[in-house]
């Protein structure tokens, strides 16, 4: 007789924070049709149902909030357990994930202030780098807010904002709209767009939001999660959100939006159990420094930050 396993507690944990099978699949790298199994199988030895599908995706049923919290309680212990077996004393590497960044190196090397063996990895969505971060994979971590990150149950991780970052767009040299010092974002909306692969958008509700309000739905015509050849398409012709410390040149310019519709909060995150444990405080300023190392790569960033402190309001 089939057991429950750990494989479909980590199945019931990720429908119910995408609320979606399609979504949980493509982040745990299985295909819909065996993640949907992997929840039937469930479903059998819990003996009920534990998602209604709605128009808002799955919804946990209360059999499903009674086994989710169990899940998660387990999956959890479980983390800590390996972390023991692991090299997770103060004279062990420290483990460090993150998104792709481009304070990434200043970073790693304040880091080593703290531990002289930092062993980094960098994944392409901020999903990837909390599982990491929640199995005990990396002791600290740097990664935005993501569709689902609310119903995130980060037990033994101090988690602090670094900054809300407002999104810039991307221009060729040659588009008309680069003479301005200023975008519209309903002026993009006849321009085609590069954005990274739809399974590494964090914030991909925010995103069409903001184009919504706007009055346009943005034409997504590549995808791609390297930033080399996401100039070289902008270069090309089309347009891109870029973050706010992106340097103008190789034939694209870097516009702040009229009214910054888009802004991302970005996270910094300490495991309790991690050779860095009670200097969360030390791994903030760390970052912190690292940010501010990139502040002057676009000047109308460094504007827009001096006028806004409340964006960055724990920097000194």
């Amino acid at each position: 007789m089939p057991e429950l396993e750990l494989r479909h507690l980590r199945a019931v944990r990720a429908i119910a924070e995408d609320g979606s099978v399609t979504r949980a699949a493509t982040r745990l790298g299985l295909t819909q049709p065996a993640l949907s199994a992997q929840l039937r199988t469930v479903e059998r030895l819990v003996g009920g149902q534990l998602f209604d599908r709605t128009h808002n995706g799955c919804v946990p049923t209360d059999l499903g909030r009674r086994v989710l919290g169990t899940a998660r309680l387990v999956l959890d212990e479980m983390a800590q357990l390996m972390s023991t077996t692991k090299e997770t004393d103060r004279g062990g590497p420290l483990f460090f994930g993150c998104i792709p960044i481009l304070y990434f190196a200043a970073l790693v090397e304040n880091l080593r202030e703290l531990n002289a063996d930092v062993r980094a990895e960098v994944r392409p969505s901020s999903a990837e780098v909390v599982e990491m971060l929640e199995s005990g994979q990396v002791h600290v971590a740097l990664f935005e807010f993501f569709d689902g990150m609310p119903a995130r149950d980060l037990a033994g991780i101090e988690l602090r904002k670094l900054v809300t970052e407002p999104a810039f767009v991307a221009l060729p040299e040659t588009d008309p709209l680069a003479e301005q010092d200023e975008v519209d974002l309903a002026q993009l909306a006849d321009r085609d767009w590069v954005t990274p692969p739809k399974q590494n958008i964090g914030s991909r509700t925010q995103m069409f939001q903001a184009c919504a309000d706007a009055g346009f739905v943005p034409r997504l015509k590549h995808h791609t999660g390297e930033a080399s050849m996401a100039r070289g398409l902008v270069a090309g012709g089309c347009v891109s959100f870029a973050a706010a410390p992106s340097r103008t040149g190789e034939g694209i310019v870097i516009r702040r939006l009229r009214g910054m519709p888009l802004m991302t909060d970005i996270f910094v995150a300490t495991r309790r159990d991690s050779p860095v444990a009670g200097r969360a405080h030390e791994v903030f300023a760390c970052a912190a420094d690292a940010y501010r190392s990139v502040l002057d790569r676009n000047p109308e960033y460094r504007k827009w930050w001096d006028a806004h402190p409340e964006a960055h309001p724990e920097f000194t």
